[in-house]
């Protein structure tokens, strides 16, 4: 995943602890019995710039994994961040099921020698295999579900999120929460620390993923599951100048009127980045749109970007479920909608007084699609390229008879939404030119439909 924040002092920090671990200043200290599988292995060393609630720069450093920690010998100036849980809690919590696990697995392996010893060629298990490997499944599942609802991450928000509630329920990749970047994350949002600098560095014996010094972003497979929760944005690109996010739907672009509408993408970049602009978006999704959003961190660069979204040198590009068949296959349509005054935010078809709004489709196929409550129906995959800017523009061309007459699956204003639905609208591409080096970006985020 792309470093949520800038990494170049964080990255000078862990260079300074891998100097003070070869010149002895620092020690790798072992907590806990090493398995013989991780013996040897290498580990990232994490650091966090922060700035306290007085101001003061605050430096926050830790190691992947919950079996070592560091030992400052003559250096006091940092904090080290120890694990989420402890190697002792999590032990605690597999000793419910770990005699049965592991008596189920000799008996298991004792068939499978019976098995193999009986010269039968037959690698299939037997029934009485199964019903053991079933047991031992279960139990396996049991206990970890039990170490994982041991895991919280205090969040940007200032709320905790247990990190079942962040999977949904479902078992995430052993180690998640483990890793250098949600231990930082989570001791300076608990202490109203605001995140400057983060960096990780792997220490240790080089492999064919890993060399030694080298800094490495969060990864993918367990940090790219829990950081977006931490931060309330799923960060796609940063720099200086600007930020690239994956809205999720339901979330405002921008603040509404009253209290209960001020959580936005605007409001969580601001929380974020504190130096930001006090008006970041140069454009906004439908609250119930999903996708790609860029928005500025400087006056220039805000400008520029208005400039490039009024001279319509930013392209887009979005992915709908529509609720049917569609018998084109790709077309340019003209529509005309104003707002319905009696039933804002409704658009409705207006020829004389609407406002023009010109969309490109391109059908990529028909499936099925299946409801949060199980039932299944045709829908039809669109590729949408709005040519103009205009309210609801892409869910009144599919709804609307002068469209496709068939709307957007979850459309809670011209269609229906069933529960636990959303609107199937994802904005999928984003081209601009960088406002301050001028390079053409491109930008891809696959929708989760």
């Amino acid at each position: 995943m792309f470093p949520p924040f800038s990494e170049d002092e964080a990255y000078e920090e862990c260079l300074r602890i891998i100097e003070g671990i070869e010149a002895g200043r620092i020690r790798i200290k072992q907590l806990s019995a090493e398995s013989a599988e991780r013996r040897g292995q290498g580990i990232m060393i994490g650091a966090l710039i922060c700035r306290g609630p007085d101001g003061k720069r605050i430096v926050l450093r830790t190691v992947s994994g919950i079996g070592k920690e560091l030992v400052f010998e003559d250096d006091d100036c940092g904090i080290f961040v120890r694990p989420i849980v402890s190697a002792e809690k999590i032990s605690a919590a597999l000793m419910k099921n770990d005699a049965r696990i592991h008596e189920l697995t000799g008996i298991i392996n004792h068939l499978k020698r019976a098995r193999n010893a009986s010269g039968s060629k037959v690698s299939v298990q037997s029934e009485e295999e199964k019903q053991y490997s079933k047991e031992r499944a279960l139990l396996t599942k049991e206990s970890l579900l039990a170490v994982y609802d041991l895991y919280s991450f205090a969040c940007a928000d200032g709320k905790k999120r247990r990190l079942l509630e962040i999977c949904s329920g479902k078992l995430p990749p052993t180690g998640t929460g483990d890793c250098c970047a949600p231990k930082l994350l989570d001791f300076a949002f608990s202490r109203s620390l605001v995140p400057l600098s983060m960096a990780e560095v792997f220490y240790g014996a080089d492999t064919k993923t890993r060399i030694s010094g080298r800094i490495y972003p969060p990864c993918d497979e367990r940090c790219a599951l829990l950081l977006p929760a931490l931060l309330g944005l799923r960060i796609i690109y940063r720099d200086s100048s600007i930020i690239v996010v994956d809205k999720q739907s339901g979330l405002l672009s921008v603040p509404g009127r009253g209290p209960e509408k001020q959580d936005c993408i605007v409001s969580r970049v601001k929380r974020l980045f504190p130096e930001c602009i006090a008006q970041p978006a140069v454009h906004r999704l439908d609250m119930e749109t999903s996708g790609l959003m860029v928005l500025a961190f400087t006056a220039e660069a805000h400008r520029n970007l208005n400039r490039q979204f009024e001279d319509r040198l930013v392209e887009k590009e979005y992915v709908a479920l529509v609720d049917g068949a569609i018998s084109c296959a790709d077309g340019t349509a003209e529509l005309f909608f104003r707002v319905d005054v009696d039933n804002r935010p409704h658009q409705i078809w207006d020829e004389k007084h609407g406002k023009r709004a010109v969309t490109e489709w391109h059908k990529i196929r028909e499936e099925q699609y299946t409801s949060p409550g199980g039932s299944r129906r045709l829908v039809t995959r669109v590729q949408f390229i709005p040519h103009t800017g205009r309210t609801h523009q892409l869910r009144l061309m599919a709804a609307d008879s002068h469209g496709f007459g068939k709307p957007i699956v979850g459309d809670t204003l011209y269609g229906e939404c069933a529960p636990g639905e959303h609107l199937m609208l994802h904005a999928r591409t984003l081209r601009f030119f960088h406002p301050v080096t001028g390079e053409k970006m491109q930008f891809v985020c696959e929708p989760e439909f």
